[in-house]
C-alpha cells in the first residue's frame, strides 16, 4: 500500500508539472519583443512629428500616429559616448565614468543586455548602438557593424531578422548613422531657400545649403527606419514594442555639445499595441537614463533601484500622470576640441546652466574643423557676416563666450535667447536652481575631471586645419 500511495503521488506530481509547462511556455510567449531604433545627432524639432514641415519623415510620421510621442524627452549628455553609456546603464556620466567623448563606462557597471537576458531575452545590436566599436563590452548576445558610418548596419539587421529562428523573446537595438556628419554631398531634392533654420543661426547661402544637406541626412535615417519597421512587422508581429529616439541634437551651433534644448531635448516615440493609444502625445519629462528600467519593466522584470533611471512604463500603461519634475544634464569635452565643462538643471519652465570654466573659449568641430568635407563648412561665413552685421556678431560672440551662469524662462523664451541670470527679479529662482544643481552634483560625486587643454582664444576665421586631414597628407607623402 505504501508503494502504491508513493506511485500515485509521483504520478500526481508529474501531472501537475506537465500541466504547468504549457502555462510557462505561454507566459514566455506573451513577453513582448522589443525594438529600439536610435538616430544619430537628430534634433527634437527636426522631424515632421515635432514641427518641421519642410523635412520628409513619412515613416516617423507613421510611427507617431501608431504610438505616443514624448514632447519632453532628454538625454543625459549631448555627446555620443556618454549619452549612449547612460542609455545602456541607467546611470549618469559621473557614475558610469563615461563623461567625455568618446570615453567608455567602467567595466564593472552592469549593462542593459544582462537585465533583459535575465528575463529570458535574446539581446542583439546592429549599427551604432553604443559609441563606435564599444559594443563588445556591453554583453550583447550578438552584434554587427558598429564602425563609423558603416552602410551595412541597417541592412544587416534586416537580413538577421528575416533569417532568425528562435522561440526566445527578442530585444533588438538598431542604430542608424544618420543624420551624423558627413551629410550627403548634395541636397537630394531639398531647396536651400525653403529649409527651416534653427533659431540662433546666421542666414547665409552656405548655411542654407548645409541645412538642406542635414535635412537630406534626416530623410535617409527615416528611410532606414521604414525598412526596419516593415521587417519587424512581418517577422515579429503585433506583440512588439518599438521605441524610437536620438542620442542628442544635431551637429549645429548651440545644439550638439550644448546644454540648450537643441542639444539635450530629443524626439522619442513609443509604439506598444494594446497598451498605448495610437496618436497620443505627452509632456511628461523623461530622460534616457529611464529607458533601461522601463524596458526591464516592460519585459516583466522588476526595475533596478540602485541606478539613476526610473521606469516610465506606468506612464505608458496609463497608471501614472507624469514622471520627472527636473532633468539634469552634463557635458565635459569631446577629446581635445570641445573642452568646456558645463552642468544644467531643467524643470518644466526653467533652465539653469552652470558653465564651470567661463574663462575658456567654447569651440567645437563646427568652427575648428571646417576643412572636413560633409560637415557643412558654413561657420566661416558666420564670422565674415559678423564683421558687418551686428546681429550676426552677437550670435558668434555668444557661441564662443559664455557667462558663468545662464537662466532661461522656457515658457516665455523657448529658444533660450534671453539670459535672466543677471536680472534681480529672478534671483530667488536662480538661487533655488543653483542650490538644486549643486546638491545633485554632490550626490553624484560629480567633479570636473577634464584632462584636455582648453582653448583660450577664438580660432582663425578660416578655421583650424583638421589633424585627420594633416595626418592623411603625411601618410600620402
Amino acid at each position: 500500500m505504501t508503494r502504491a500511495r508513493t506511485l500515485r503521488l509521483i504520478l500526481f506530481a508529474a501531472a501537475c508539472v506537465s500541466a504547468s509547462l504549457p502555462a510557462i511556455a505561454t507566459a514566455q510567449e506573451r513577453k513582448p519583443n522589443i525594438v529600439i531604433f536610435l538616430a544619430d545627432d537628430l534634433g527634437y524639432q527636426d522631424t515632421g512629428p515635432y514641427g518641421d514641415k519642410t523635412v520628409r519623415t513619412p515613416n516617423l510620421d507613421r510611427l507617431a500616429k501608431e504610438g505616443v510621442a514624448f514632447d519632453q524627452a532628454f538625454v543625459a549628455s549631448p555627446a555620443c559616448a556618454p549619452s549612449r553609456a547612460a542609455l545602456l546603464t541607467g546611470l549618469m556620466p559621473a557614475r558610469t565614468g563615461a563623461e567625455a567623448n568618446p570615453s567608455e563606462p567602467r567595466s564593472w557597471v552592469r549593462k542593459l543586455p544582462s537585465y533583459l537576458q535575465e528575463q529570458g531575452y535574446e539581446v542583439v545590436a546592429f549599427g551604432k548602438v553604443s559609441h563606435y566599436q564599444q559594443t563588445a563590452q556591453y554583453g550583447f548576445d550578438h552584434f554587427e557593424h558598429d564602425t563609423f558610418h558603416d552602410p551595412e548596419g541597417i541592412p544587416s539587421s534586416i537580413r538577421w531578422l528575416k533569417a532568425r529562428n528562435s522561440s526566445k523573446p527578442l530585444a533588438i537595438f538598431v542604430g542608424s548613422n544618420w543624420p551624423h556628419v558627413p551629410w550627403p554631398a548634395t541636397t537630394e531634392g531639398y531647396d536651400p531657400s525653403a529649409v527651416k533654420l534653427p533659431a540662433l543661426a546666421v542666414d547665409t547661402p552656405i548655411t542654407r545649403t548645409a541645412r538642406a544637406q542635414y535635412d537630406a541626412a534626416v530623410t535617409r535615417m527615416d528611410s532606414e527606419l521604414g525598412s526596419v519597421l516593415d521587417t519587424v512587422d512581418r517577422t515579429l508581429g503585433k506583440n512588439t514594442i518599438v521605441l524610437f529616439s536620438s542620442d542628442h541634437g544635431a551637429q549645429w551651433p548651440f545644439a550638439k555639445w550644448n546644454l540648450y534644448d537643441a542639444g539635450i531635448r530629443v524626439p522619442m516615440i513609443v509604439r506598444w499595441a494594446g497598451t498605448v493609444r495610437p496618436g497620443m502625445r505627452t509632456d511628461a519629462m523623461v530622460s534616457w537614463i529611464d529607458i533601461l528600467p522601463t524596458l526591464v519593466d516592460m519585459a516583466g522584470g522588476k526595475p533596478p533601484v540602485d541606478i539613476d533611471g526610473k521606469s516610465f512604463a506606468p506612464l505608458l500603461r496609463g497608471t501614472a500622470p507624469g514622471h520627472r519634475d527636473a532633468i539634469f544634464t552634463t557635458h565635459d569635452n569631446d577629446q581635445y576640441v570641445n573642452v568646456y565643462p558645463m552642468r544644467s538643471v531643467r524643470t518644466g519652465r526653467w533652465k539653469y546652466i552652470r558653465n564651470l570654466h567661463p574663462d575658456y573659449v567654447y569651440t567645437t568641430h563646427i568652427d575648428q574643423f571646417v576643412q572636413r568635407p560633409g560637415r557643412g563648412n558654413f561657420f566661416p561665413s558666420w564670422r565674415e557676416a559678423a564683421m558687418r552685421d551686428p546681429a550676426a556678431k552677437k550670435i558668434v560672440a555668444r557661441y564662443y563666450h559664455r557667462p558663468a551662469e545662464e537662466l532661461y524662462d522656457l515658457k516665455a523664451d523657448p529658444d533660450e535667447r534671453v539670459n535672466l541670470a543677471g536680472d534681480k527679479k529672478y534671483s530667488a529662482t536662480l538661487e533655488d536652481l543653483r542650490t538644486r544643481l549643486e546638491a545633485w552634483r554632490n550626490d553624484q560625486g560629480d567633479t570636473v575631471r577634464v584632462k584636455e587643454t582648453p582653448h583660450l582664444k577664438e580660432g582663425p576665421i578660416g578655421g583650424a586645419p583638421d589633424p585627420q586631414v594633416q595626418d592623411k597628407a603625411k601618410v600620402t607623402k
